[in-house]
């Protein structure tokens, strides 16, 4: 049996999944649907999924405390959740509840999470991991979570960049707060 892997990201309009600058978390264009909403989705027995670049992110911003997202319910929830961080420089213990280190190339980790793990799989950025995922076709769905804003000059972390080609089934669409897009895909490798 193999359980769903989705790759979870949140994006400026055009592609970026942060910026530079004085935009705060979510943009600052969050509201209680979107809030809601990540509450709900984080709510479901899962696994989350990081690289240990995303690990080190998420463990530095929820110790510093600084981000105002930082006391938000989801991400709480997510840090409570089952977590496996895939790395090669990381050993354990780490500083989340329930997290595991593991040693190895992604694909290979994934791979067995996949066909192990009694509970679907979810990683929320974690980008150049999932952009191997992706070609190695281990992705099931890819959730964005559009924000309604541009950020030309000071968006960094191309959230796609240097992936491969894949086409999009669009499995999912809801607008939240009015201007939040948030598009659930299946992807396939582009041939």
């Amino acid at each position: 049996m193999s359980v769903t892997y989705t790759v979870d990201v949140f994006s400026s309009l055009d592609g970026f999944g942060t910026a530079s600058g004085d935009w705060g978390g979510y943009w600052g264009k969050q509201g209680p649907e979107l809030l809601g909403r990540r509450l709900a989705l984080y709510a479901e027995p899962q696994r989350m999924v990081f690289g240990a670049n995303t690990y080190r992110a998420f463990a530095q911003m929820l110790a510093a405390g600084t981000e105002e997202t930082v006391g938000d319910a989801w991400v709480t929830r997510m840090r409570n959740l089952p977590a496996t961080v895939v790395s090669t420089t990381l050993t354990g213990p780490l500083d989340w509840p329930d997290a595991t280190v593991v040693s190895g190339d992604a694909v290979d980790v994934v791979g067995r999470l996949k066909r192990e793990s009694e509970v679907p799989l979810r990683s929320h950025g974690s980008l150049s991991m999932n952009r191997a995922l992706l070609a190695a076709g281990l992705v099931d769905r890819v959730q964005v979570t559009v924000f309604p804003v541009i950020t030309g000059r000071t968006g960094t972390e191309p959230i796609f960049g240097g992936a491969a080609d894949f086409d999009l089934e669009l499995l999912e669409a809801r607008t939240l707060d009015g201007s939040i897009q948030e598009l659930v895909y299946r992807p396939t490798l582009h041939a």
